[in-house]
């Protein structure tokens, strides 16, 4: 499968093909045969908001999973709001993706929960909605294997959803079995679906392509941050100056 969004159509259109319910965290168990499709947004809310577009058009609702504690975008600036905003104007529920390494690893499973609880509530603030989903990112061992239970909040790591589901995700650009395939064999009757925005385009492109535009955008979108704080930026430094 190519990372591209023509390519990530043909995935939803296969999987609704098959049979597939798409389905949320909160309502699968009214669905015998369904799928769970999730994003985890580490590093650009822009990304994320384009594939929610699509997937939207194709008549599907996500889960869209936003670091708090990210150091590529804040929830709370201008530009984060309209973009969060944005995912659930297109029918998308905003969940927490939580980076325990903030905390110092390992963490206590109750130091977890109550990280959790804090940081959904503070989330739920930015987006004036409840936040009751959370990812993990990059999680430790101690952590998966707590299969902690958050009131209010629904774990997408709890036991169930790899236990009852085949989990399938793109994680680092490369999808660990052949995600095509299971799908059309059909050997599972409920899919849960993970991946990232960052890495699709319009065409094909290598990860070092992807990467390196990416830092590479950085700066120019630095340059443009600093314009709307600097009165005639331009007199100290020129955009193709850098």
């Amino acid at each position: 499968m190519q990372f591209t969004y023509e390519s990530y159509i043909q995935l939803v259109n296969l999987v609704k093909g098959h049979g597939y319910a798409p389905c949320s965290y909160h309502n699968f168990a009214a669905f015998p045969k369904c799928v769970i499709f999730r994003h985890d947004i580490d590093n650009k809310l822009d990304a994320a908001v384009k594939l929610g577009a699509i997937e939207s058009s194709l008549g599907i609702s996500s889960t869209y999973f936003v670091l708090l504690t990210s150091d590529f975008y804040n929830v709370f600036s201008a530009k984060s709001q309209t973009d969060l905003q944005e995912l659930q104007k297109q029918g998308h529920e905003i969940g927490l993706h939580f980076d325990e390494v903030c905390y110092g690893v390992p963490m206590k499973a109750e130091d977890a929960v109550r990280a959790i609880q804090r940081e959904a509530k503070l989330l739920s603030s930015a987006i004036e909605t409840p936040v009751t989903t959370v990812s993990m990112h990059r999680p430790s061992k101690t952590i998966l294997n707590a299969d902690l239970q958050i009131p209010g909040i629904i774990n997408s790591y709890g036991s169930a959803f790899f236990r009852d589901f085949k989990y399938l995700s793109d994680s680092r650009r490369r999808w660990r079995e052949p995600v095509e395939e299971i799908i059309r064999s059909e050997q599972y009757e409920k899919l849960h679906i993970l991946t990232h925005a960052f890495w699709y385009h319009e065409t094909e492109e290598p990860i070092e392509t992807s990467i390196g535009n990416y830092i590479r955008q950085a700066k120019h979108d630095r340059y443009y941050q600093m314009k709307d704080n600097i009165t005639d930026l331009e007199s100290i430094i020129k955009e193709e100056d850098l």
